[in-house]
C-alpha cells in the first residue's frame, strides 16, 4: 500500500523535506483492530511535535485524525462491520493515518457524522476528544449542570478551544469566558457560544473586572500556560480547578495550595497508550459528538483543504497554521496518488 513517512532525523523543523511517499505491506486486522481504508485526514500540532522530535532513520508513518471506510475487522470486533464509515484520532504509538490503509482499535473509533463530508469530519476527532475529556472527564463538569460556575478558556479560538467553547456553552449551565487577542478571533469565539470574550494579551485581572467577574471556578489553559500561570491562579476562586493541555517546561504547584486549587492534565492519547479499561470512552464520546454535529449543535473547525494526501501536500501544510484537511468524499482512485 502507499503511505507517507518521515524518513530521516534532522534538526527541529528542518525534516519537512524528508516526508516521502513509500510503499508498505497492507496490514491485517486482528483482535479489536479495524482495517480502515483512509479517505481523509487532517494535520494538527501533534503532527508537528512528533515530526520535530523524530530522531531515527527508520521510516515512520505519521498522522492521527482520519475518516475512512472499514474494510476488514479482527476476530474480537463487535462494534463495526465492513463498509462502515468511521472517524477517529488514532494512537500515538502505532502507524498513522498518512497511508492508504490503517489499523485502529475499535474502542477509539466511531461512525462519522452523516452530515459532514470526509474532509470536514477529519478536522475534528483529536480536538473533539481533547475538549470533551478535559471538560467532562478531567474537570468533572456535568452535562446540563454546573449552573453558577464560570469557565475561563485561555486560547478559545484554537482547534481545541473552538470545540470546548461550543461544548461548554451548549451542554452545561456554566458561564463561558473565552480569550482571544485579534478581532477576527474574538468574533469567532463569540460565534462559538462564549458569553464573554476577553483579551489574553492584557492583564487578566483587568479584563475580568471589565466584564464584572471577580473569580472563575474552572480554567482550561490551552496555550502558553507558563506565561499566564500566575494570573490564572489569581483568577481562580478557592477550591477551583485548573486543566491544561500544553507542555510548560516546568510548573510550580506550590502556589495552588493556599486556594486548594486542583490541577488536571488532559492528554487524549493516554487511554490508547496504556490500553486503559475505559478506552471505549473515546468510542462513546465520538459517537455523541457525531450526533451533536448532525443535529447542528456543534460545527466543524476545518481550516484549509489541501486536496489529495501526498508527501508534497503534507510538506506544504507543515508550514501552515490551523487544522488542514486532505482528501475528500468524491476523490476517485483513493487518496494517495
Amino acid at each position: 500500500m502507499k503511505a507517507i513517512a518521515i524518513t530521516r532525523a534532522a534538526t527541529e523543523g528542518s525534516n519537512i523535506p524528508f516526508l516521502t511517499d513509500i510503499e508498505l505491506p497492507q496490514p491485517v486486522a486482528e483482535g479489536h483492530d479495524l482495517l480502515v481504508e483512509v479517505k481523509a485526514i487532517s494535520v494538527n500540532p501533534v503532527d508537528t511535535k512528533v515530526r520535530a522530535g523524530f530522531n531515527a532513520d527508520t521510516p515512520r508513518v505519521l498522522g492521527w485524525d482520519a475518516v475512512g471506510v472499514v474494510k476488514a475487522v479482527g476476530s474480537a470486533v463487535t462494534l463495526f462491520a465492513a463498509g462502515d464509515e468511521v472517524w477517529y484520532a488514532g494512537a500515538l504509538g502505532r502507524p498513522g493515518s498518512n497511508s492508504e490503509f490503517q489499523l485502529v482499535d475499535e474502542r477509539i473509533v466511531a461512525r462519522k457524522p452523516r452530515s459532514l463530508d470526509n474532509a470536514s469530519a477529519a478536522a475534528l476527532p483529536l480536538t473533539a476528544i481533547t475538549a470533551w475529556e478535559l471538560l467532562f472527564h478531567r474537570l468533572g463538569v456535568e452535562e446540563g449542570g454546573n449552573a453558577g460556575d464560570t469557565l475561563l478558556i485561555v486560547g478559545a479560538a484554537g482547534g481545541v478551544g473552538s470545540i470546548l467553547t461550543q461544548l461548554a456553552s451548549k451542554l452545561t449551565g456554566m458561564t463561558v469566558i473565552g480569550t482571544a487577542s485579534r478581532a477576527e478571533s474574538q468574533k469567532w469565539v463569540r460565534e462559538a457560544g462564549a458569553h464573554h470574550v476577553i483579551d489574553h494579551s492584557k492583564p487578566l485581572a483587568d479584563e475580568l473586572a471589565r466584564i464584572g467577574v471577580k473569580a472563575v471556578t474552572h480554567v482550561a489553559s490551552l496555550t502558553n500556560t507558563d506565561q499566564h500561570y500566575p494570573q490564572l491562579i489569581a483568577a481562580l476562586a478557592p477550591q477551583g480547578k485548573l486543566a491544561l493541555i500544553d507542555d510548560p517546561e516546568t510548573l510550580d504547584v506550590v502556589p495552588l495550595k493556599a486556594k486548594s486549587i486542583s490541577l488536571h492534565w488532559e492528554f487524549m492519547f493516554t487511554r490508547s497508550m496504556f490500553a486503559t479499561p475505559d478506552m471505549i470512552a473515546q468510542h462513546q464520546l465520538l459517537t455523541r459528538v457525531a450526533a451533536l454535529i448532525d443535529d447542528n449543535t456543534i460545527k466543524t473547525t476545518l481550516g484549509e483543504h489541501y486536496g489529495a494526501i501526498t508527501a508534497a501536500n503534507l510538506q506544504k501544510s507543515a508550514r501552515a497554521a490551523g487544522n488542514r484537511a486532505f482528501g475528500g468524499q468524491n476523490r476517485a482512485g483513493g487518496l494517495l496518488r
